[in-house]
């Protein structure tokens, strides 16, 4: 047989495939099936804390409706399941986000949010502002649309003017942000700094994409009003905010459901609706309706179960890394979510470093530098503490503790 007939698959691809990579999270998970190993890796609700029962009911209950159950099954409108977009406009407007069912559309976890809209909102060459560190996760959902990056720290005051020179000629698209308890820091932005994101997207005359995946893991105070209620209260209408607000169940009932949503304007939610068409048709019928049953019953309950269980984690981490860490080692700590972000001495890296530690005290982080969509931050790494005990924490950070105080004395005295 010829060579030649073959498939050179790697000749076959469309250009935008040479930027999608493995995400560096998703092959750690890998490592859940190894019972020695600690991990801190995954961004991994505790399954303990599912609402098993209540989602076994709730199937049961579904599927032995005469009238549901037939639904249930069938194919469904692309926009969702409306009684559970009658519920999360409801739940938006505690939040201070007046709406209506035809501002909110399903998608499939808020995952598929960000790649409808990277696919509604990038052309190739443009740039996306985000910041540094971000969520990998939009990297990948945005990266095949062949987008440059820009960064931004909505801690400083930095002009518009100076973000779209740093744009070197190139059509600024959109910024994206994670301002509740944010993947991989757990930093919060205050108002103030939610209010500079708003009117940078004024003047540059961008959407801003809202990723609020951890907003209800908050462990206390007061919680933070959400970019796009601060955007209503400036423009009196939401289809007149440029806010894109992403939700999902994934971090407070369950992420297998896979039930996430998109709030924003009619004009947006509408090409979301086509681009959903052609992706998948429309998320799962009967687990849209089971989520309905489930958010209309248990959600406040649910998250009330799980913010207490992760907040002791989340003290049992900071503990044990004000116990074992090394000088020169700093660490966030955030008020909610599911991660503590460690910044290490210069001259480390994150990535060479958790081979050691999966070889010598079989532990598992990940490494910053994959937060970064410049490469940089390679002296850094995320710690989540959702998934392990308070004893399991104190064992893992301990190990990783001994591990970078063998490799700083290793190092050179200037860091290098």
């Amino acid at each position: 047989m010829r060579d030649d007939s073959f498939m050179a698959w790697d000749r076959a691809f469309a250009r935008r495939a040479e930027r999608m990579r493995a995400s560096e999270i998703r092959e750690l998970l890998k490592l859940l099936d190894q019972p020695e190993i600690i991990s801190f890796a995954g961004g991994i609700p505790d399954p303990a804390l599912f609402p098993a029962e209540a989602v076994r009911e709730a199937y049961d209950a579904v599927l032995n409706d005469p009238a549901l159950g037939p639904q249930a099954l069938q194919y469904s409108v692309s926009e969702g399941y409306r009684p559970l977009r009658s519920w999360i406009a409801g739940y938006m407007a505690r939040r201070g986000v007046v709406c209506d069912v035809e501002n909110i559309v399903i998608t499939s976890g808020s995952q598929q949010g960000l790649d409808l809209l990277g696919k509604l909102l990038l052309s190739a060459g443009d740039t996306a502002l985000v910041t540094a560190p971000t969520y990998l996760g939009a990297l990948q959902a945005f990266n095949p649309y062949e987008p440059r990056y820009g960064i931004i720290n909505p801690m400083d005051n930095r002009s518009p003017a100076a973000i779209a020179r740093e744009a070197v000629g190139s059509r600024i698209a959109l910024a994206y942000v994670v301002p509740d308890f944010a993947n991989p820091t757990g930093e919060t932005l205050d108002e103030g700094a939610r209010l500079r994101l708003l009117e940078m997207a004024e003047a540059l005359d961008i959407p801003l994409i809202e990723d609020a995946a951890y907003e209800a893991l908050r462990f206390g105070g007061k919680p933070e009003r959400s970019c796009l209620s601060l955007d209503l209260e400036r423009s009196g209408d939401i289809d007149r905010c440029r806010t894109v607000y992403c939700g999902t169940f994934s971090k407070t009932i369950a992420p297998g459901l896979r039930v996430g949503w998109i709030c924003a304007s009619r004009s947006l939610v509408q090409k979301v609706v086509l681009a959903k068409q052609a992706a998948d048709l429309h998320s799962s019928t009967i687990n849209q309706i089971v989520m309905h049953r489930l958010a209309a019953s248990i959600f406040d309950a649910q998250v009330g179960k799980i913010t207490p269980v992760y907040a002791r984690r989340r003290d049992a981490m900071l503990a044990a890394l004000e116990r074992h860490m090394p000088p020169g080692v700093t660490w966030t700590r955030p008020m909610g979510g599911l991660f503590v972000w460690l910044t290490l001495p210069a001259g480390l890296d994150g990535a060479d470093l958790l081979e050691q530690s999966l070889s010598e005290e079989r532990v598992a982080f990940v490494p910053g530098g994959a937060f970064f969509a410049d490469g940089s931050g390679k002296n850094s790494l995320r710690l989540n503490y959702s998934l392990q005990s308070e004893a399991t924490i104190e064992e893992g950070v301990r190990r990783l503790g001994h591990l970078l105080g063998r490799v700083q004395g290793a190092l050179p005295r200037n860091g290098g």
